[in-house]
């Protein structure tokens, strides 16, 4: 199995890396009908970030996920046995999650893994379109429990982060996994600048839609931002943003935040991410 090649690999502290997916060539995933854009693709944990393109009537073939696996889809969808995933929606894949997904239309979503997939070893030759892909005997662990959960993003709750001008939408808490991360949505309202921030964790953020300003450098809709432990970093947004973030730690302000109309900026607690 030729292995898709990776621009960003694990392990850094302190910096901030920015990657447009539109500048991002498409590689072969070593399945017809898959195609991918990669960020991150590491085959020995099974970690992946990118974009990923599936033609109409293209199945994923028989699998199951030894981690969580999140998806964001931007065009077509997925059915399995569960049902159908489609437009706006996250799907979540837990470990043990065993199912075969088919594109009936053409399907591009963005991937976040976190573990190896398995797949049977009569499925045939081994592809990319999983990082970490395996052969294994396959049994379903917990036949009663589907294998997604399915979230329309923009139907949550939104709440305050702490600063006025960025609001968060909690998509998935991990709660379910042993693993302390996150993955939220937040909205950024026009003419918002943040105070700095400290990300405690490794934290990573793909931009839906508008504006973003990262230390100062724009970020267009359709980019990643991959944030290392232990870095500070200022947010910003002249027009509006919305962005996907994934956190694997908290991100507290480092300066004063001060509350809408207020004179002077108490030191505030509050963390981005939804953190106690």
């Amino acid at each position: 199995m030729q292995v898709p090649t990776e621009l960003y690999r694990r392990g850094g502290r302190g910096g901030v890396y920015v990657y447009d997916v539109a500048e991002l060539p498409w590689q072969q995933a070593g399945k017809d009908g898959v195609m991918q854009k990669v960020v991150r693709y590491d085959n020995e944990r099974g970690h992946f970030l990118g974009m990923i393109g599936m033609d109409a009537l293209t199945r994923s073939g028989l699998h199951q996920h030894q981690g969580v696996a999140t998806s964001f889809f931007v065009d077509g969808g997925l059915t399995d046995y569960q049902g159908s995933i489609g437009l706006h929606q996250v799907g979540v894949n837990l470990k043990g999650a065993t199912h075969d997904a088919i594109a009936y239309a053409r399907t591009l979503f963005v991937a976040r893994l976190e573990a190896p997939v398995t797949y049977p070893p009569q499925a045939g030759p081994l592809h990319a379109l999983h990082a970490g892909s395996r052969h294994a005997a396959i049994v379903n662990p917990a036949p009663s429990v589907p294998p997604d959960i399915n979230i329309s993003v923009d139907l949550l709750t939104s709440h305050g982060t702490g600063c006025s001008g960025i609001r968060r939408q909690t998509v998935f808490d991990y709660a379910p996994t042993s693993d302390d991360h996150r993955l939220v949505q937040l909205s950024v309202m026009p003419e918002t600048r943040a105070p700095r921030l400290l990300a405690a964790g490794f934290t990573e953020l793909w931009v839906r839609g508008g504006l973003l300003e990262v230390d100062g450098r724009v970020v267009t809709a359709n980019s990643f931002v991959i944030v290392e432990p232990e870095t500070e970093l200022s947010l910003a947004s002249p027009f509006g943003a919305l962005l996907l973030a994934w956190a694997e730690g908290p991100a507290h302000w480092v300066e004063p935040v001060a509350a809408p109309g207020a004179t002077s900026a108490p030191a505030v607690r509050a963390d981005l991410f939804g953190y106690r």
